[in-house]
């Protein structure tokens, strides 16, 4: 026993600073427990320990920590089990100590390794996916099929046409239990462009667009302009005005993917943010013939 971890339970038990002690006897044996192996993000732990003695009762208990990649809170180091928390990656040793009515003291150790955490990856990019597609108030019809995703205002014969779109991933590949980190969408300029000026993905001055989620079922089928399904603005995100004429974009919809996960999976839907004639813009959808073109959602989770 070193005189510092003596001075320590000195310190610590109050009450054994005056014992007489026979000189054969032995000291108690202490037993920190088995050790441990937890994995992040589980990050606290409980262990328990117990000590015997032929000199009499255990009298005092001393959970300590001998190394580790940080200081993690040992919430009661003077009981026998205690919770041991904010614990990250590495490998704890950690000291426990018994004294014993002769004032005698046993010291055993465990570890506890904790393991990072594994996070896992789900890409989805389909090609041909039947939850792809757009509604146009001119010929008052939705569907898919068409090799882009548009959102924008243009004309014909004069006349104004309104267009918005529609996007939904099958998810059934992310656990229902799972901790989702990050979800990032990518949408890429539609490289050949028939839509708007016919020249450019992306056109006008006031082009930004929302993506947003739909929170309730919806089909293609019988779809028209009026009974388009809904979205909400809960959590939306921007897509802002275009720097260029085939800007791709990326965008975070974390918030977005977790309300799916909780709310039911209906998918996104595209909207400028000001409706007015003559901004436009134009992706590559699913059904194009570039596969490295269609809509991609990355998912991360734990």
């Amino acid at each position: 026993m070193s005189a510092a971890f003596l001075i320590a339970a000195i310190a610590f038990f109050p009450g054994c600073t005056k014992t007489t002690t026979n000189p054969s006897a032995l000291p108690p044996v202490a037993s920190a427990g088995p050790s441990q192996i937890i994995q992040l993000p589980v990050s606290t732990t409980t262990v328990t320990g117990s000590g015997t003695s032929t000199n009499g009762i255990i009298t005092g208990y001393l959970w300590s920590l001998v190394s580790g990649p940080n200081v993690p809170v040992i919430n009661s180091p003077s009981s026998p089990t205690t919770a041991i928390n904010g614990l990250i990656a590495g490998t704890y040793i950690l000291q426990f100590a018994v004294i014993d009515e002769a004032g005698l003291t046993g010291i055993d150790t465990l570890s506890i390794k904790v393991n990072p955490s594994l996070t896992q990856t789900l890409t989805l990019q389909p090609s041909n996916n039947p939850g792809d597609g757009h509604t146009d108030s001119y010929n008052n019809i939705g569907g898919s099929g068409d090799t882009k995703i548009m959102m924008g205002e243009w004309t014909v014969s004069g006349t104004p046409i309104y267009f918005r779109s529609f996007l939904k991933f099958d998810l059934s590949g992310l656990p229902p239990t799972a901790n989702i980190q990050s979800a990032t969408l990518y949408l890429y300029a539609m490289p050949n462009p028939h839509g708007g000026d016919m020249l450019n993905a992306h056109s006008g001055a006031a082009n930004a667009s929302w993506v947003e989620r739909i929170p309730a079922a919806w089909t293609f089928t019988g779809m028209t302009w009026a009974n388009q399904p809904a979205s909400t603005a809960t959590n939306r995100v921007a897509i802002p005005q275009s720097v260029s004429s085939f800007d791709d974009n990326v965008m975070n919809v974390t918030a977005l993917v977790k309300d799916m996960q909780t709310s039911g999976n209906y998918g996104f839907k595209f909207t400028m943010q000001n409706e007015t004639v003559y901004n436009f813009r134009q992706y590559a959808s699913s059904f194009h013939s570039n596969a490295s073109l269609h809509p991609k959602l990355v998912i991360t989770y734990q």
